[in-house]
């Protein structure tokens, strides 16, 4: 036991979720098809074509997010994604699973924090926290944070699993993988919370990433929206990954990379890492997934905008891409 004092939770105060306004619902999650994809990018097509080929080599395209492309209502551009074979690993925070479980059962997630943090009723919601009791369950099955999620949606047939990422993942059989920082997620504060289950959990979630990551060789990495646990997680998966193949003289070096986020970086990558007296030397997508991993013989790009512009028109690209390469295909005989 610590020789400090610990805060009791079993003072905390939970209230029924159906009393929580929500900033997002299904309204404001659209279906590829109903919302235009106008935004345009002169590096989408050419990672449109990588996402293609890296299906037709039956390589990796892995998808890591933060958690606002579900808050923004992106969830059905990457089901449909991972549906036509073009995202063959998702992997997101803490917070995405949260969101999409909150989705996928109520049609609503995304709570006003300034409205909810002034008495302390931020996070406190009692079925949300449900997910703690899942994630003790997959901790004993040995299953992973989105995994065990994933199943329990299906197995209990939540009432919009349609629209739920961790749903159609296992419905799939897809793996999707969840990257937990412990105390930044509101779980986290109730009292049924148990950090060893989220922790062997999660643990199970990078294995299962870095194995995902051991098939990138001719393959795609995306980070969207992901400042830190993206391009940490990638970062340690690629070295572990790197380890075991170089014994083995079975490179890990052409695949293409990119990243989706707001900053602007001016095309100023393409130069390398900027100096450490540069400010952003400290944003880790720029070393990290443009400039570093891909320094032998890979491809990356970056791809500034809103998610609600740029994921429908990567969207857009990646399905266009793979109809052009099926029907090649098919006229090749």
């Amino acid at each position: 036991m610590s020789r400090y004092p610990l805060f009791d939770r079993s003072a905390i105060c939970l209230r029924a979720l159906e009393e929580r306004q929500n900033q997002t619902t299904l309204v404001n999650c659209p279906a590829p098809g109903q919302t235009p994809a106008a935004f345009v990018h002169p590096d989408l097509p050419k990672l449109g074509d990588a996402l293609a080929r890296a299906k037709a080599n039956g390589r990796a395209a892995i998808l890591m997010m933060g958690a606002h492309v579900i808050k923004q209502g992106m969830s059905r551009f990457l089901i449909d994604l991972m549906e036509r074979g073009l995202i063959t690993h998702l992997a997101t925070n803490g917070a995405g699973v949260i969101h999409d479980f909150e989705l996928s059962r109520i049609g609503g997630t995304s709570e006003d924090v300034a409205h909810y943090i002034k008495k302390g009723d931020f996070g406190m919601w009692r079925e949300t926290g449900d997910l703690n009791e899942i994630i003790k369950d997959a901790a004993a099955r040995g299953e992973g944070v989105a995994e065990s999620v994933g199943r329990v949606i299906c197995e209990q047939q939540f009432p919009n699993r349609d629209v739920s990422l961790c749903g159609s993942a296992y419905r799939l059989g897809i793996p999707m993988t969840s990257h937990v920082n412990i105390g930044a997620d509101i779980i986290h504060a109730h009292p049924n919370c148990d950090g060893s289950a989220w922790g062997a959990a999660s643990y199970t979630d990078f294995l299962l990433f870095t194995q995902a990551v051991t098939q990138l060789e001719g393959g795609v990495y995306l980070n969207i929206g992901s400042a830190v646990t993206g391009p940490e997680v990638y970062l340690k998966a690629l070295s572990m990954a790197r380890n075991v193949a170089s014994r083995r003289d079975e490179p890990i070096a052409h695949f293409t990379t990119a990243v989706f986020d707001l900053i602007s970086l001016d095309g100023s990558h393409a130069n390398g890492t900027p100096p450490k007296s540069h400010p952003q030397y400290y944003y880790r997508p720029w070393k990290t997934i443009l400039v570093r991993t891909v320094a032998d013989g890979g491809t990356s790009y970056y791809i500034q905008g809103d998610h609600r512009d740029t994921l429908p028109a990567l969207h857009r690209e990646a399905t266009r891409a793979d109809a052009e390469l099926i029907a090649n295909q098919r006229r090749a005989g």
